[in-house]
């Protein structure tokens, strides 16, 4: 089974309007509500891959019993803490000429014993992604108890800097830093793809199976724990968005590697996923992610 943990999930209420005046009244033309949370992004696309997860975290208030139904009405199982106190968050993004967001803080969380029972009992045949940065008020070595606590299972790390390099010493099976994230890590930017394939390369060495390296509308590159590097021009379309697009990277990753593929193909899907996902308003469906499977 495949488990993602989002920390810190909220609710995201997005509105459309043809301007934004600051200070002014503005009229919303349209507006959607879904739910926002790295881990809970790879577990929607995995869903709509036909890839079962359950979705691991902190929830609380009115807020969370909503990211729970929406949740269970798209079809994906969860498993959350329910904090006796607090909201989850409320996020609000503004689309009109530009975007603009307003992130909310989350509840206080405090012990996390909770969540770390719910890791107990799992094996090698269990995946747990970590994705995304920790709320305030969590230790910073959070990640690092959570792989020392799930070391019989097979791990995947989506966080940056210091977060990242830390738990590199357990071996996770894959980690995907873009490429600004890639080159922050070594202290330089990283302008061409060599350099961004020997830094992939270097953190591979330092513990990382598999580096997923994301690099916008030029594709993606990965060092495979085969000891190959796969490349992939990224497919033309229209970018609408890019919001989730690498938590569907790392879905369609996932979901290549659960149907028993090779890493190329577990690559190929991971880059159509995300491709698809950013030509989308919403996260991909499958019937997206396979039509740009077979372009790439």
């Amino acid at each position: 089974m495949i488990y993602t943990v989002t920390f810190n999930p909220a609710l995201d209420y997005i509105m459309y309007m043809d301007g934004l005046s600051v200070g002014g009244v503005n009229r919303v033309r349209a507006a959607k509500i879904l739910c926002g949370g790295k881990g809970i992004n790879v577990s929607w696309v995995l869903h709509n891959l036909g890839v079962k997860s359950v979705a691991l975290g902190f929830v609380a208030g009115f807020t969370g019993r909503e990211i729970e139904r929406l949740l269970a009405e798209h079809g994906c199982r969860t498993d959350f803490v329910r904090l006796g106190h607090g909201m989850s968050r409320i996020n609000v993004k503004l689309v009109a000429d530009e975007e603009s967001d307003l992130n909310a803080p989350g509840p206080q969380i405090g012990t996390l014993e909770p969540f770390f029972r719910k890791l107990d009992g799992l094996t090698a045949e269990d995946t747990i992604v970590l994705a995304g940065s920790l709320p305030a008020g969590l230790p910073q070595d959070t990640y690092e108890q959570v792989l020392a606590r799930a070391s019989g299972a097979r791990c995947v790390v989506d966080t940056t800097g210091d977060a990242l390099v830390s738990v590199l010493k357990y071996r996770p099976f894959l980690i995907k830093p873009n490429h600004h994230e890639l080159g922050e890590l070594f202290g330089r930017e990283l302008h061409t793809e060599e350099e961004i394939a020997d830094c992939a390369v270097k953190l591979r060495q330092k513990g990382a199976q598999n580096v997923l390296v994301s690099m916008a509308g030029e594709g993606a590159l990965m060092a495979g724990q085969d000891g190959r590097l796969y490349r992939c021009a990224a497919p033309k379309g229209t970018v609408r968005g890019s919001t989730g697009a690498g938590d569907s990277l790392v879905a369609g990753f996932l979901a290549g590697c659960e149907a028993g593929k090779s890493l190329e193909y577990a690559f190929r899907m991971g880059v159509a996923a995300g491709s698809a996902s950013a030509f989308s308003e919403e996260l991909a469906t499958r019937a997206e992610v396979y039509a740009l499977l077979g372009t790439i």
